[in-house]
């Protein structure tokens, strides 16, 4: 039976950003298995009102409908035991802290970063949506948000710890990837998606990290379509 996932998409079907899917895309090739995405736009509600909510990742599992990435890491572990995600319950402990440290430390920058090159990879149809909850949620304009200095200086510094684990190994979970490395990854993807920024300097072991984790699994991440593949992506 073939499992289904609703994927976030923008300007072309391809272009798939969101970081919560990219964590299970992931989660899923780390367990070696197959999936058929559905390509999602936010103002797709209805084709997802099966899930009970409105977000994606929606992951379709024979009768098992699961939303929410973490809540789909841990199906996935109880569902398919081989290669564990998450592990006993001190790596899980230690994937929560990396989850939060993903969204609050690392995020942040990045949004102020590429936030307008994020709008423009959006469909048209989803733009005015976006930019009104996105403003609701952080009290300011997009344009009032976007500051590529500050977000980069405020990567660099939430990237100190993460440098001092990439210098003893090559992944996060040691010597091979898992969860903590997947929920750290989907925000660079998501930038990488959509923009052209230069996060993090070559000379840096987060860069060395990110190209291992670009060729995961086939070159999951480095085959990912990019705003700059589509043509006529930066027309007007």
């Amino acid at each position: 039976m073939t499992r289904e996932l609703y994927d976030l998409c923008g300007i072309d079907e391809g272009l798939r950003f969101s970081p919560y899917c990219w964590r299970v895309k992931y989660a899923l090739a780390h367990k070696g298995l197959e999936v058929q995405t559905h390509p999602w736009h936010f103002t797709d509600k209805e084709a997802i009102e099966f899930s009970g909510q409105g977000k994606v990742p929606v992951l379709v599992d024979g009768e098992s409908v699961v939303s929410d990435s973490y809540d789909i890491f841990r199906y996935l572990d109880r569902t398919y035991p081989d290669s564990p995600l998450l592990g006993d319950a001190a790596s899980e402990a230690r994937a929560r802290f990396f989850k939060f440290y993903a969204e609050r430390s690392l995020a942040p920058g990045i949004l102020r970063t590429i936030i307008m090159d994020l709008l423009n990879a959006i469909h048209s149809k989803d733009r005015e949506y976006f930019r009104e909850t996105r403003e609701k949620a952080f009290g300011r304009t997009l344009e009032e948000l976007h500051s590529p200095s500050q977000g980069l200086s405020l990567l660099d510094k939430a990237l100190e710890p993460l440098r001092g684990r990439l210098e003893e190994s090559d992944f996060l979970d040691g010597d091979a990837p898992a969860a903590a490395d997947y929920l750290v990854f989907s925000p660079f993807m998501w930038a990488r998606v959509v923009s052209t920024a230069d996060l993090v300097s070559n000379a840096d072991p987060v860069y060395g990290w990110m190209e291992r984790m670009l060729d995961l699994y086939g070159g999951l991440g480095r085959n990912a379509t990019r705003v700059v593949d589509i043509e006529g992506a930066y027309d007007g």
